[in-house]
């Protein structure tokens, strides 16, 4: 991918679960998981815990575009949690994205809203706190809280996983990870302590030619070019749609810029490619949208849903398959 190496991804076939002795059997994964109810698999052991999935199934070396879960699956379990990373491995996603806040004593937190009180029960806990920034909270306080009761009540044990925690749990996965800077002005210096993380697990930054295991993007873009700085072989990604006439100078240190799917042409796709960048859109959940921007050529499609883009990528490559088996056909019979 990106800039410095253009992608060949693997193209998803198929998503196997690894399923445990019977003592483990309500770790199945519902295949149809019912919207924001039960129905998907309860938050399995923590850490130092063997993770009981493999990755999917792959064919190697074949062109394809990156299936990005947004905030984990989060469609079907509490967004930038554990258990919605772990879906998503289950649903056959490329890679999964989290958003890192980070505390008042500057520890790295997975959460989209600089405020807790969405997606986590912190007015009851700390009811006389308001507005509940997360940076006005220490780890151990954040740690006190549930973060899954309010998508449901079988994530009740869900916490507010650290960066850190994530990069462990997840390297079994298979997934690569889509690391957004949130609100990066609201916390000075956290590309570095984001960079410090990074470089503490060599998984994450060992050398990748396909460039899928890691990308660190950014609404921020000067954020994004301070990161750049400080680990330069880590792909980066621009959130947004830059001016066409400005590609080339953000290619200097961006390897991708990610848009918006609404209002997002060929065109620009094209002169993203041109520039020596990818195209990785947001945030796409039905199957029509899917096969539209597919159809616009993007690199890679960031869903809530990604076991709809799964099931797009697999009824179009069967297609592919079928069109050029008749012309072969056609090819023989004329011969």
């Amino acid at each position: 991918m990106f800039g410095r190496k253009r992608l060949v991804v693997t193209a998803v076939v198929s998503a196997a679960v690894v399923i445990g002795p019977v003592a483990q059997a309500e770790a199945v994964v519902d295949p149809h998981p019912i919207l924001f109810q039960p129905g998907v698999p309860d938050p399995r052991p923590r850490f130092g815990v063997p993770v009981l999935w493999s990755a999917p199934e792959v064919v190697e070396d074949a062109p394809g575009v990156v299936g990005v879960a947004h905030r984990g699956a989060s469609e079907y379990a509490p967004e930038n949690t554990l258990a919605a990373f772990r879906t998503a491995a289950s649903m056959g996603a490329d890679m999964f994205e989290i958003d890192v806040q980070e505390t008042k004593d500057h520890k790295l937190v997975l959460l989209h809203d600089s405020m807790l009180a969405r997606t986590t029960n912190v007015e009851e806990v700390f009811p006389k706190r308001k507005p509940w920034k997360v940076s006005d909270f220490t780890l151990a306080e954040v740690k006190r809280l549930d973060a899954g009761s309010w998508f449901g009540k079988r994530y009740s044990k869900e916490k507010v996983p650290t960066l850190p925690e994530v990069m462990r749990e997840m390297r079994s996965s298979g997934l690569g990870m889509l690391v957004e800077l949130k609100d990066p002005a609201d916390y000075p210096g956290v590309e570095k302590r984001v960079a410090a993380a990074l470089r503490a697990d060599a998984y994450w930054t060992r050398p990748d030619p396909s460039e899928r295991t890691l990308v660190v993007q950014s609404f921020d873009w000067k954020s994004v070019r301070r990161f750049h700085e400080l680990m330069p072989d880590v792909p980066t990604a621009l959130i947004g749609k830059p001016k066409a006439s400005k590609l080339s100078d953000h290619a200097g240190y961006a390897d991708q810029i990610n848009p918006d799917h609404n209002g997002l042409t060929a065109s620009y796709v094209e002169k993203v490619h041109a520039a020596g960048m990818d195209v990785l859109t947001w945030t796409v959940n039905d199957a029509a949208g899917m096969r539209e921007v597919l159809g616009f050529g993007v690199d890679g499609v960031i869903t809530d849903r990604p076991d709809v883009f799964r099931d797009v990528v697999r009824a179009a490559a069967g297609r592919e398959a079928a069109h050029e088996a008749a012309h072969e056909a056609a090819h023989e019979a004329a011969a």
